[in-house]
């Protein structure tokens, strides 16, 4: 990582993430360091740390402080599932202003959450905040063979578990005034961390690399693209939409829905690379085992970037933008594509 920084997928939060990593030194006791989903150390444990503020990754009218509690551990949580790693514990640092709810819902809805899983509480923070909620979540894991963004070779299929786009679908309708379905709302407060599944699929195929759908799939995509020196070739007709969106109930066409998919974020699954032919044995018992879909959606390719081919019959088109971007149209920003 000397040098350049990580390989990441394009976009300005990325190209600061690069600025703020280059010319790392190397890192004893570090297998995996900045630019995966979490930090692996030389015993194999896992750690990795996601911070949610208030008015940038919810609101309290859209969701209940329970909810925003509950989706924060858990978006920290999904890094471990990324890594297929198992958990250990969770530490929580929480900050809330004098004015609004106190910190006991909040951390109601992480101890929810991470009772559902069995994972223990292991300490944390809490503090006055001057405005916004803001709510830190540091997760600890272990795993022997960690699950990289690097390692996806020309020829792999592409998979996706569960469905996309639907969280997106919510804030659309939030921030248009509207009233979001309620099993888009369900996906936005109450999203899942996919560890289970991850581990399950790691203990049975040979996946060459995987990540989890935090930026949407063609933001992540970008990333393993990065990360692994190839290029990606999604297939159009082939994502996974939720099915609200197939059935009309929704925006009411099918660009709302690809557009959530690809760029919308927040859905947490996991985008997986395995060899051709490793994954089509399993997808039936995946699916009984855990009420979830496993779709492939496209292929690994010699090049670099994302494509996407919506006919069989059409041409490949660059997919130029990315997933979320926290710094898009930031004054200090330096324009890079988001």
């Amino acid at each position: 990582m000397r040098g350049a920084g990580p390989a990441l997928g394009p976009g300005g939060e990325f190209d600061r993430i690069r600025n703020i990593l280059r010319d790392l030194p190397p890192q004893p006791g570090s297998r995996v360091g900045p630019g995966d989903d979490a930090a692996v150390l030389s015993d194999g444990v896992v750690l990795s740390t996601d911070l949610t503020v208030e008015g940038v990754h919810f609101r309290l009218d859209w969701i209940s402080p329970e909810e925003a509690g509950g989706r924060a551990v858990v978006a920290a949580l999904s890094d471990l599932a990324a890594m297929a790693a198992e958990p250990i514990g969770v530490l929580v640092s929480l900050a809330v202003p004098e004015a609004g709810p106190g910190p006991e819902p909040f951390m109601a809805g992480v101890r929810e959450r991470i009772d559902e899983m069995g994972i223990p509480l292991l300490g944390g923070d809490l503090t006055r905040s001057p405005g916004p909620v803001i709510l830190d979540a540091v997760v600890v894991g272990r795993v022997e063979s960690p699950l990289l963004r690097a390692g996806a070779r020309p020829g792999d299929a592409l998979w996706v578990t569960g469905t996309l786009g639907g969280a997106a679908a919510a804030v659309a309708a939030w921030t248009s005034d509207g009233v979001p379905h309620p099993e888009f709302r369900e996906r936005f407060a109450r999203p899942r961390a996919r560890i289970p599944e991850a581990r399950w699929l790691r203990e049975r195929c040979a996946l060459s690399a995987g990540l989890d759908l935090s930026d949407g799939l063609a933001g992540d995509a970008a990333h393993l693209a990065a990360a692994s020196g190839v290029g990606v070739l999604l297939r159009g007709g082939t994502l996974p939409v939720h099915p609200r969106f197939r059935e009309g109930k929704a925006d009411g066409d099918g660009s709302g829905a690809l557009e959530c998919a690809l760029h919308g974020g927040e859905d947490y699954e996991l985008l997986l690379a395995a060899p051709q032919g490793e994954m089509e044995p399993w997808v039936e018992e995946f699916r009984r085992s855990f009420d979830l879909s496993l779709t492939r959606v496209g292929e690994v390719m010699a090049g670099e970037g994302v494509w996407i081919l919506h006919g069989d019959n059409e041409e490949p088109m660059r997919v130029e933008r990315g997933g979320w971007d926290h710094f898009r149209g930031m004054p200090w920003e330096s324009g890079g594509e988001g």
